[in-house]
């Protein structure tokens, strides 16, 4: 069995990251609470926070050199950006005795699509800043109408209730099953066999 990962992993905010509209739920300016993990408030003191696994799931892909990049349609960009700047994801597995430290969200994208319209325009632009080709794309988002991704190659995934670990393996088996491991043999791997196979005959 494959344990082959994408080369680009994407995910939408509202509802697939964190449990609220970012640009209908939310007053800035936001703050953090001390150095609380996974939370930061608003205005009016209403938490943000991602869904219990992400922070482990954001571990896992950095752990694997995965690429990482939100892709959001929000009309309030700024305060995502905030509220990714703010948010703290703690250690993996939260190990106790060790000495690596909560990291700050936005330390875990590598690329931030975050601005209104069609989810087609944040891909496109994903392809041009990385290189990476759609066929290793995986995008993980709560609305289905963001399918239209699909046509360009990418695999979609839909999140019903926020990410959790059981969507993401589905969503990655998926992404497997589309694209299954390419063997490709070394040039002269493959001449040897020739010769060898012409010599037996």
């Amino acid at each position: 069995m494959t344990t082959r990962l994408p080369k680009l992993v994407v995910f939408d905010l509202d509802y697939t990251l964190w449990d609220l509209w970012i640009d209908t739920h939310v007053t800035g300016p936001l703050h953090r609470d001390k150095n609380n993990v996974n939370e930061v408030l608003d205005k009016y003191n209403r938490p943000i926070s991602f869904y219990e696994h992400v922070p482990q799931i954001l571990h896992r892909l950095r752990t694997a050199d995965v690429t990482i990049a939100a892709a959001s349609r929000t009309s309030a960009p700024t305060l995502a950006r905030s509220a990714l700047n703010l948010l703290l994801v703690p250690p993996m597995n939260d190990m106790k005795g060790s000495k690596e430290g909560p990291a700050k969200a936005i330390d875990f994208f590598d690329q931030l699509e975050i601005y209104p319209g069609s989810k087609l325009t944040h891909f496109k632009r994903l392809h041009k800043k990385t290189g990476i080709p759609y066929s290793e794309m995986l995008f993980f988002d709560d609305e289905h109408r963001n399918k239209e991704v699909e046509e360009l190659g990418v695999t979609f995934h839909l999140v019903r209730d926020g990410l959790d670990d059981r969507t993401f393996e589905r969503g990655i088996a998926e992404w497997r099953k589309r694209h299954p491991v390419e063997v490709i043999l070394d040039p002269e791997d493959a001449a040897g066999s020739s010769s060898s196979s012409s010599s037996s005959t």
